[in-house]
């Protein structure tokens, strides 16, 4: 079994972050941090609330929704929490979605909040980085600071919709976006058909 941080922010796109926390948690440790607007977010595009007033509750909500062997929550503002520091191994971390601020706070090193910090610490040792931008237009602002972390060997993933493998309805679409995602961060999954070319 590995372990994943997985981190969910104030972007649209909630719906991706979930079947991709989803996948990961299904045979693996996941350490999830969402952000207070990511809370809100989630309410509104996927109906799930998971508010509640101690970490502990989040987590028994998210666990009724999110099966697997080993999920553990930490609240953004908790800098104590074991994925902020570089001695808590784990197998890498991705922001599904991450939103500009996250973005730029990651790409400045301004670990203001858990999200940030669990990033720094992946960067600084080593480990695999999947970030989920979701804006557009994109200024060059934005650009930029992907490009900055791209540069480092942080993977830029912007969750951008493909139609080869003929999805029926807006849930395939999710599951090939997240499935992209996963394929990043190197976690097997069966999300999507594959490409496997025209018959010649």
């Amino acid at each position: 079994m590995k372990r994943y941080v997985v981190a969910i922010t104030g972007a649209s796109g909630a719906a991706i972050g979930l079947r991709v926390l989803e996948a990961i948690a299904a045979e693996n440790e996941v350490h999830l941090i969402m952000s207070p607007e990511a809370m809100g977010i989630m309410l509104e595009e996927t109906g799930l609330d998971w508010s509640a007033s101690t970490p502990a509750g989040v987590r028994d909500k998210i666990r009724q929704r999110v099966k697997g062997p080993s999920l553990h929550y930490w609240d953004s503002r908790d800098m104590a929490a074991p994925v902020s520091s570089g001695s808590f191994l784990t197998d890498g971390m991705i922001v599904a979605p991450c939103s500009m601020k996250t973005l730029a706070g990651i790409a400045s090193g301004y670990a203001e909040n858990l999200v940030q910090r669990a990033a720094d610490v992946t960067i600084k040792e080593g480990r695999n980085l999947v970030l989920a931008p979701r804006e557009m237009p994109l200024s060059a602002i934005h650009l930029e600071n992907m490009l900055k972390l791209s540069r480092i060997g942080v993977r830029i993933a912007p969750p951008v919709p493909a139609f080869y493998h003929g999805p029926k309805d807006l849930e395939e679409m999710v599951g090939f976006l997240a499935g992209k995602l996963l394929d990043a961060l190197g976690v097997e999954h069966s999300l999507y058909k594959r490409w496997e070319g025209r018959e010649g």
